[in-house]
């Protein structure tokens, strides 16, 4: 997969200001290990979600001790209903209508990005379904790949094809027509690794 590192900002120059804000040092933290690991990584477009963020990098951690913490994950690449944030526990996904956690990690995210790319380039055919469609996939002989640690959002490998479903929009907008399914069909071993 394509992806360069930009200039990342520092966001530790912030810490004073922010726990002057009541935000507790343990999330400032978390925001900048994210920027460590993350910030300033640009990824290629995703196939869905208006390609994601255009660049990874923390933002202002927000929310309570009751709710839990997150922050926000990288800039859109449009203007969209939502956006992307880490979440209490470390997930990535949508801020949307509610709380939308798409992958269980970062790592998930860019897994998903990865593997789109692999199975987009080696598959003979690439079908889209919508809606109601997604749901009448029938992936009994299907398994799940671990690696994109897939909460919301799934990926499924079976004897020749990949299928990737996204769910994100259809839960965290409540709206079911955004639904949607990308089977990658006519793939040999290679194409099969992710």
């Amino acid at each position: 997969m394509d992806g360069i590192c930009v200039l990342r900002r520092e966001i530790r120059r912030h810490r004073d200001a922010w726990l002057a804000e009541g935000i507790p040092a343990a999330e400032i933290d978390r925001a900048a290990a994210f920027q460590d690991r993350w910030g300033g990584l640009a990824l290629p477009p995703a196939p869905f979600y208006e390609g994601g963020p255009r660049v990874l990098a923390a933002g202002r951690p927000r929310g309570s001790s009751g709710s839990g913490w997150s922050f926000r994950a990288g800039d859109c690449r449009v203007s969209m209903p939502y956006g992307f944030l880490i979440g209490p526990d470390g997930t990535f996904g949508l801020d949307a209508h509610h709380w939308t956690p798409l992958h269980a990690s970062t790592d998930g995210w860019v897994e998903s990005l990865a593997l789109a790319a692999h199975a987009a380039r080696w598959a003979k055919t690439v079908t889209k379904l919508r809606g109601g469609a997604v749901d009448s996939l029938n992936l009994d002989d299907y398994e799940p790949v671990p690696e994109v640690q897939g909460l919301t959002d799934t990926w499924w490998r079976g004897h020749d094809s990949l299928i990737a479903v996204y769910r994100g929009e259809a839960v965290g907008l409540d709206a079911p027509r955004c639904l949607e399914a990308h089977v990658y069909g006519g793939l040999d071993a290679w194409g099969l690794q992710d």
